[in-house]
């Protein structure tokens, strides 16, 4: 079997939501007719299609077959020059595949988005809000931060003040408001500020937030203290005036015998009980308690989370029926806790477990993996004593959790926090995820590297609370 071929061009470029075609020609230069599939292969084949996707030639003839690339406008069609090739099978002799390789150069291109997390803190003396900033683009982010508001009433402390962001990913810089003026007395007043992500040659991305400063002392006690402060100068000035005689009623006391009886001590300040410590063993979240992962605190009991005994439709025995089938696997299999219907059963790899639209939040998860060294989670949780908008972080992470066995974090009583955000990681490979939200529609795709990147999954807003996910690994 002989076949010629060439890729025209064998070079082309393409921007990211756009396409381009390459012509693929071909001639039979054997003596049988023959049949021939075309399958692109290489990291753009799941961009690239083939038409006609088979083509019969007869000896000595030339065919001609369009290979279109499309490559999406998102973080995964990476910029730069990408190889690609078509795997050409003749049917007649389908020993003798030809693979003609060329050359396609994505364009890159830039998109940023940053939100406050919340948009709007309160406090005396200071606020901490979080910038999280989104590189939606194919190339790597450089940028820096800086702040400012309109009566430079403000000073901006931002960790990091620069970052470098790959594609796809997301970095959170925290951020420190200090107001240059106290409010002593008085209403609180509302600061509006301005958070500026910098990058070089384009304009400012500029994220808007507020500030609410909070007085020292309210306004009552502003009051309280002017008119006590005029009443004791009057009685002061009273008392000069007309100085009362005391020293004739001091003798007839002491001469009466009379005593005075000595003033009650005050009484000491209760001593807080010291905080609990990591050593503590709680119960397994089925029995009720809140398992927590490290940064996911929360009310109502929430505590370290414990690795109990696979039980019966739990997610260590699906990974495991996996794990039976497919020994060189990676799989992760997960069920949640949700309010008024309790445990749902198991799924694995990517499947949805939990509700969506019927605003029943999730209370508790529990995760098994293999084939990934194990797994470690937290959760942040609902903090009905916010005074940020935020949630709030247990004390600290599970213990790292072997491939196989079960992971829980939250807490399945009546009065366990529901979860808003859920983070983990493995210990190779890579972790996805995908989340709902109250309200929202679920979140794109997010994926991270192993131990220790993290892989978070839900909102820090203390409202918004996590109804469904899905994992992969």
């Amino acid at each position: 079997m002989s076949l010629w071929t060439s890729l025209e061009p064998a070079s082309a470029t393409v921007d990211p939501g756009s396409s381009t075609t390459v012509r693929l020609r071909l001639r039979n230069t054997g003596d049988v007719v023959d049949e021939y599939r075309f399958e692109p292969v290489g990291p753009v084949a799941p961009w690239t299609t083939v038409e006609p996707s088979s083509l019969r030639l007869y000896p000595g003839t030339t065919g001609t077959v369009e290979l279109t690339f499309a490559p999406p406008r998102s973080p995964d069609a990476t910029a730069g020059p990408n190889p690609y090739a078509v795997r050409i099978t003749p049917t007649e002799h389908p020993e003798a595949t030809t693979v003609p390789e060329g050359n396609l150069t994505i364009t890159p291109f830039t998109e940023v988005r940053a939100e406050l997390v919340p948009p709007t803190v309160k406090g005396r003396f200071r606020g901490r809000p979080r910038l999280a900033v989104d590189n939606l683009g194919n190339t790597k982010l450089t940028a820096s931060l800086s702040g400012s508001d309109n009566g430079d009433e403000l000073s901006y402390d931002l960790h990091p003040a620069n970052v470098q962001i790959e594609p796809g990913r997301a970095a959170f810089v925290k951020t420190t408001l200090k107001p240059k003026n106290i409010i002593w007395f008085g209403s609180k007043e509302q600061r509006p500020y301005t958070l500026d992500v910098l990058r070089s040659g384009v304009s400012p991305i500029a994220v808007e937030g507020t500030f609410v400063q909070r007085g020292f002392l309210p306004r009552w006690l502003a009051t309280f203290f002017g008119l006590f402060l005029g009443l004791a100068i009057t009685f002061a000035m009273l008392w000069i005036a007309y100085k009362p005689a005391v020293t004739s009623e001091a003798e007839r006391t002491l001469a009466a015998g009379a005593t005075i009886a000595p003033s009650a001590s005050p009484t000491p300040s209760p001593v807080l009980p010291p905080a609990p410590t990591e050593t503590a063993a709680p119960p397994s979240p089925d029995t009720g308690s809140g398992g927590s992962g490290g940064s996911g605190g929360g009310g109502g009991g929430a505590a370290p989370t414990v690795t109990a005994k696979p039980k019966a439709d739990t997610a260590a025995t699906a990974v495991n029926r996996l794990a039976a089938g497919d020994p060189g696997g990676r799989h992760i299999c997960y069920r949640v806790f949700v309010r008024g219907e309790g445990w749902q059963k198991p799924v694995c790899d990517g499947t949805v477990s939990g509700t969506v639209g019927q605003n029943k939040p999730i209370k508790a998860l529990n995760v098994a993996v293999y084939g990934v060294q194990g797994s470690a989670g937290t959760a942040m949780v609902h903090d009905p004593q916010s005074s940020n908008g935020q949630g709030k972080w247990p004390p600290s992470w599970t213990a790292i959790v072997a491939d196989g066995k079960d992971n829980y974090i939250g807490g399945t009583k009546r009065d366990s926090p529901h979860l808003l955000n859920f983070v983990y990681n493995v210990g190779s490979g890579q972790a996805c995820n995908e989340a709902k939200v109250r309200d929202r529609d679920w979140s794109r795709q997010v994926c991270n590297k192993a131990r220790p990147d993290l892989n978070t999954a839900g909102t820090f807003d203390n409202s918004l609370w996590l109804e469904a996910i899905k994992l992969t690994v």
